[in-house]
């Protein structure tokens, strides 16, 4: 006797048909009831439990970063720089505000970028200030130096 061999001693029934056509009914399967079975059931999207619980689990709401002081950067040409200083000056963030040409609000962290528009023709000493390329290339081709 071998496994290719052997036969079942009684035939198979075939299955009943129930319902709508088909091997099983709607629910022949025995699954649905409860909430799903009702009309006009909703439920919740399980992605949506996850959503509400991110902002808990970091420890912050949506508008975090509001407190978060922001840096301004103040843009300066270099032609009213050379109009507001004199030859061998020394051109930094606080003599910039003495001589108003920039006004930041008091209290607030802020940053100066010196812009090339304009022309130099003063030897100037810059100290903690920002540059664009054309800036550096304008103070350095009046005579001034860059710390």
């Amino acid at each position: 006797m071998q496994l290719h061999t052997l036969q079942p001693k009684t035939k198979q029934k075939k299955g009943k048909y129930v319902g709508r056509g088909g091997k099983r009914g709607t629910t022949s399967g025995k699954g649905t009831k409860g909430q799903k079975a009702r009309s006009g059931h909703k439920i919740r999207p399980e992605i949506r439990d996850l959503i509400k619980r991110i902002p808990k689990l970091r420890g912050r709401g949506k508008h975090s970063n509001i407190g978060i002081p922001k840096t301004l950067i103040f843009a300066v040409n270099v032609g009213v720089i050379g109009n507001a200083f004199q030859p061998g000056e020394i051109v930094t963030k606080d003599l910039l505000v003495k001589k108003s040409i920039i006004s930041p609000k008091k209290g607030k962290p802020f940053k100066v970028k010196v812009l090339g528009d304009g022309k130099l023709s003063k030897k100037l000493t810059f100290k903690g200030l920002l540059f664009s390329r054309s800036a550096k290339h304008t103070i350095e081709g009046a005579g001034g130096t860059i710390q």
